[in-house]
């Protein structure tokens, strides 16, 4: 399966904001992009002038490098949220929030997405009492989310039992560190959603 294979900072670097790619190193000072707040490259230091596709390119660039989709799946992603009623922005987020991996990041489960989406392809994770090794498996209303009993002994899920409460666990979502359980409450919507993305560059870039 294709997969990203380069530097996690370079790509934030490139869209000149953090996109909390590698989980407690965001948050110190040893982050690149505070020492380096511009572009990688030889001419990131240069001032390019940001045409209207330029803005919507880079748009659509940090919404799926921060959830860790490529271009063929993203846009498989739009197409299903274009069909959806509503508005296709709002849908697309919510498509990308209802991601497995992305719950298990957002419950506190894992340090960042990367980290969940490794958790889910090892194994240890379950989708209503079944294991579940697909990162980008849907959730819905009602399912429960759990850390397999053969795997809540692991290091990480320690860290993450320990660490409880020191996370923001969206309105949408209920954590259960003692039981290392998530409860899917209800559907994301975009109030509550906090990445930083402006999804209606998006819409309009696939809108062309």
């Amino acid at each position: 399966m294709a997969r990203y294979t380069g530097a996690d900072c370079k790509r934030c670097r490139r869209e000149k904001q953090k996109l909390f790619l590698k989980g407690s190193k965001c948050e110190s000072a040893k982050c690149p992009i505070e020492i380096r707040p511009y572009p990688p490259g030889e001419h990131g230091r240069g001032r390019t002038k940001d045409s209207e596709y330029l803005l919507q390119k880079r748009e659509k660039q940090k919404a799926a490098r921060i959830y860790g989709v490529l271009e063929k799946q993203f846009r498989g992603y739009f197409t299903e949220a274009n069909r959806q009623q509503g508005k296709t922005g709002e849908n697309l987020l919510r498509i990308l929030e209802t991601r497995l991996d992305n719950v298990v990041y957002r419950a506190g489960f894992a340090k960042s997405r990367d980290h969940a989406r490794q958790l889910v392809k090892h194994g240890h994770i379950a989708l209503n009492g079944r294991k579940t090794d697909i990162p980008s498996a849907r959730v819905s209303v009602n399912d429960i989310i759990e850390v397999r009993p053969s795997s809540r002994e692991l290091t990480p899920f320690q860290v993450a039992a320990a660490e409880a409460g020191e996370k923001t666990v969206p309105a949408w979502l209920e954590s259960i560190p003692s039981k290392m359980r998530i409860l899917v409450h209800s559907l994301p919507e975009r109030q509550v959603i906090d990445t930083q993305v402006q999804e209606q560059l998006i819409v309009e870039l696939y809108s062309k």
